[in-house]
């Protein structure tokens, strides 16, 4: 990531029957916001063909540890970035990482080298205002640009097709998209796939955050 983040500050710059009935105990309540922000990552239908599912997948805590044992360093980075989004009101967040190799899937986000990779990350905050100061300040280390700032690659706001608070990078092989919405915040990264799927693959996750 860190590689990556420095090439998109250059451009800045320059989700049993009984007889008698039993109730069903209702979900604690992070287990009901996690069962929701599962479904908003991204899904297997929703990426090109030739990607496989990532064991590194599911909650924020299971992808740091999947990292951790591949790269520590790595892990202690993202960890402390998780930890800065719940002191910013995060509640719950899951990662889906699709990948044409393993290797990927432990690595920084968006430096798979020439390996072909999908990721997705949604966070859920306690409320609109959090999630979008969270947005603003930079999720996992990216960025949006200042507003108005224009940089080959880079959009932000409506012409994302993302809403307001949102922003895009498009200039392969990396792609990624950051946005606000609800009380949701979203990370879509491509590695080395084509503008149509990546475009297509944050419109599947927007359509879902509700």
């Amino acid at each position: 990531m860190v590689r990556f983040l420095a090439v998109v500050a250059i451009v800045v710059s320059s989700a049993a029957c009984q007889s008698v009935a039993v109730a069903t105990p209702s979900p604690t309540p992070v287990a009901a916001v996690h069962a929701v922000v599962a479904q908003t990552v991204l899904q297997q239908s929703d990426i090109p063909a030739g990607l496989a599912p990532c064991g590194s997948s599911g909650t924020f805590a299971d992808y740091i540890a999947a990292v951790k044992a591949a790269d520590p360093a790595l892990a202690a980075t993202i960890a402390s970035q998780w930890k800065s989004l719940q002191a910013q009101g995060a509640v719950q967040a899951v990662i889906s990482l699709y990948a044409a190799s393993t290797s990927a899937c432990t690595a920084e986000l968006g430096a798979s080298g020439a390996v072909k990779s999908a990721a997705s990350l949604v966070v859920a905050f306690a409320d609109e205002g959090a999630a979008d100061r969270a947005w603003q300040r930079g999720v996992l280390g990216f960025v949006p640009p200042a507003p108005g700032e224009a940089a080959p690659g880079i959009v932000r706001g409506t012409g994302t097709g993302l809403g307001a608070s949102s922003w895009t990078y498009d200039r392969g092989p990396v792609r990624l998209a950051c946005w606000r919405k609800s009380v949701f915040v979203a990370l879509v990264v491509f590695a080395n796939l084509d503008p149509a799927s990546f475009k297509a693959a944050a419109a599947a996750v927007d359509a879902r955050l509700n």
